[in-house]
């Protein structure tokens, strides 16, 4: 072949833009295979019939942000505005519970995920070169959740994997100017990363501080800068909490729902000692006592017995939170025993991709921060204080997955790390 050609190959193969339309193609291919399986009347209707869908409904139907559980149940904040938006424009577009719309849904999910190769590859970049940052990139493309989940959750959970990965990039870009320009965007996509997922917060502080000091660090750094990112985070989700305190008369400043998040982790169901005969939670329960109290006093409610439970069975609590950890990082409470346990290759193999990212993450992340990496600590802190509310609430390898394209920069940048030193170590062991 010549010469000429392999290098345009293999420039082509490191491009971005080439890793994000093989990531597409990948997401695209799982959705064309799965929906060929599923009937067309399922696929319109059924992935929409959860909290994110029941509302887009009702926008699209002219009835507001309400009927969380498809009946006339009155206003919600459940959930945070964004996302249920995007899908009630989706919609109004192409028809409400149409295949279209399934199809448009999924489709802008897996595209969602897609675009995140582009951020990754810039943190990646930054942080260890561009040869781990295309690695991490081709791995991202290539992820099994990632190819999965645009398909499996109609939910803002692959829109929160562009954004989370977005934010890390422009920290590591904040760092690096002082222009109230810069402060004043990086602060408005904290405010709609916000208004799609509220998780993301946990970051925040961290991030804009880390910012903030790189900036105080090099003698540019003035407390209008994290004053003005701080006002526009404020400012872009202040329409919601006055929207929320118009309609529930308390303060709501981005999502209701956290009393129900708390108490479906954190209830007798989970105590073997508990009275006998304590009923199991089922949907239509919940939705038939939701209807009954209206949305306040049902949170209310689940608070009280949350907190009761908290209070009452400390011990219990600490477990539960131990296993949700657990179930955070390797997909379920008892790896080792589901790993020896299930006689099916797939639970196996994701049980194995969870140990590896783990311990990737973390060896990674410790390595750089003994090496005194100076990015090491935006790009760690993320991943590391993301999953905090769902150690203490129920937890899932979906709710972790808007951290997973950082955990796999981490990985690559391990074994990157390995090789090296595997190369010097062979190097001394042959030099006369």
């Amino acid at each position: 072949m010549d010469l000429g050609w392999t290098r345009r190959i293999a420039m082509l193969s490191t491009s971005v833009w080439l890793i994000a339309a093989a990531a597409f193609t990948a997401r695209a291919g799982f959705i064309c295979y799965q929906q060929a399986r599923i009937p067309p009347s399922v696929l319109a209707s059924v992935p929409f019939d959860q909290e994110a869908g029941n509302i887009a409904l009702s926008l699209a139907q002219g009835d507001g942000y309400g009927n969380l559980f498809r009946k006339p149940t009155g206003p919600t904040a459940w959930l945070a505005p964004g996302y249920p938006l995007f899908l009630s424009l989706i919609f109004r577009l192409f028809g409400a519970l149409t295949l279209t719309s399934f199809f448009a849904a999924v489709l802008a999910n897996a595209a969602f995920s897609a675009a995140a190769t582009f951020p990754l590859f810039a943190v990646g970049k930054r942080l260890a070169g561009e040869g781990v940052a295309r690695a991490a990139a081709w791995a991202w493309a290539v992820f099994p959740a990632g190819v999965l989940i645009p398909f499996e959750w109609i939910w803002d959970t692959s829109l929160s994997v562009l954004l989370a990965a977005a934010l890390v990039w422009s920290t590591l870009r904040l760092g690096e100017t002082s222009k109230m320009r810069a402060w004043a965007g990086y602060g408005a996509l904290w405010g709609f990363a916000l208004l799609v997922n509220p998780a993301l917060a946990a970051g925040l502080p961290f991030l804009g501080a880390w910012a903030f000091l790189r900036r105080r660090a090099a003698g540019e750094a003035s407390w209008r800068l994290p004053a003005l990112a701080t006002a526009l985070v404020v400012l872009t989700c202040l329409p919601w909490t006055v929207r929320n305190y118009a309609r529930f008369h308390r303060l709501v400043p981005l999502r209701s729902s956290l009393p129900f998040e708390l108490w479906i982790g954190n209830n007798d169901l989970f105590d073997e000692h508990a009275v006998a005969g304590h009923r199991r939670i089922t949907r239509y329960e919940e939705t038939r006592r939701y209807a009954q109290l209206g949305e306040t006093a049902f949170l209310d409610e689940k608070s009280r017995l949350a907190r009761r439970f908290v209070r009452e069975k400390p011990g219990l609590f600490l477990r539960l939170t131990a296993r949700r950890l657990t179930a955070t990082w390797f997909g379920t409470e008892h790896p080792l025993r589901d790993f020896l346990e299930t006689p099916l290759l797939l639970p196996r193999f994701i049980l194995v991709v969870n140990l590896l990212v783990t311990a990737g993450f973390l060896c990674g992340a410790a390595l750089a921060f003994r090496g005194r990496v100076s990015l090491a600590w935006p790009v760690a802190a993320l991943p590391l204080v993301y999953p905090l509310v769902f150690y203490l609430t129920h937890t899932s390898l979906r709710y972790r997955h808007p951290v997973d394209p950082l955990l796999l920069l981490w990985t690559v940048y391990t074994f990157a790390a390995a090789a090296r030193a595997l190369r010097k170590a062979s190097g001394h062991a042959f030099t006369p």
